[in-house]
């Protein structure tokens, strides 16, 4: 027979299979992307600010073998509001002790890019080839680059 199940019973499946698919096959990787967060690592304080539930955000960066250089690690479960709204990396930020205002946000989709503005951040967007922005993202970002290997803290610090 059919099965019913509530949503909630399908969220926790999903999320549970893509933490085990991420520990035991890896989470997917962007091209440069864990060099340039060892990079910006070096310098900066870095935070993970995402829509993704934490479980899925911890396998993650877990997989990349880059989870120690986070300073704070927020997801959106814990604000009010998802992005677009800013509370996400508003509580990035203060969770860092920085000012908003002098955080860069790297970021790959629309509501990403309207949410890191409305933080008062600077928002460079690196369009996902795979998964391109919505219209709208490249307008609303401060910069744009062509791949995450460009987000070189000291070239990018003039912005801030």
């Amino acid at each position: 027979g059919l099965v019913e199940l509530s949503r909630e019973a399908i969220e926790d499946e999903v999320v549970a299979a893509m933490e085990e698919r991420y520990r035991t096959a890896g989470a997917p990787r962007i091209e440069g992307a864990v060099e340039a967060v060892r990079r910006a690592g070096e310098e900066l304080p870095l935070a993970v600010a995402s829509s993704a539930p934490m479980s899925i955000i911890r396998a993650a960066i877990g997989s990349l073998g880059v989870a120690g250089l986070f300073g704070a690690i927020v997801s959106s479960d814990e604000v009010p509001t998802g992005k677009p709204a800013p509370d996400v990396y508003l509580l990035a930020a203060r969770r860092l002790g920085v000012d908003p205002t002098t955080c860069l946000v790297v970021e790959d989709s629309l509501n990403g890019v309207l949410a890191g503005r409305a933080a008062g951040m600077v928002v460079a967007l690196v369009p996902n080839r795979a998964i391109p922005p919505a219209p709208g993202a490249r307008e609303a970002a401060s910069i744009v680059l062509d791949r995450i290997d460009q987000v070189d803290p000291r070239r990018l610090a003039g912005l801030v």
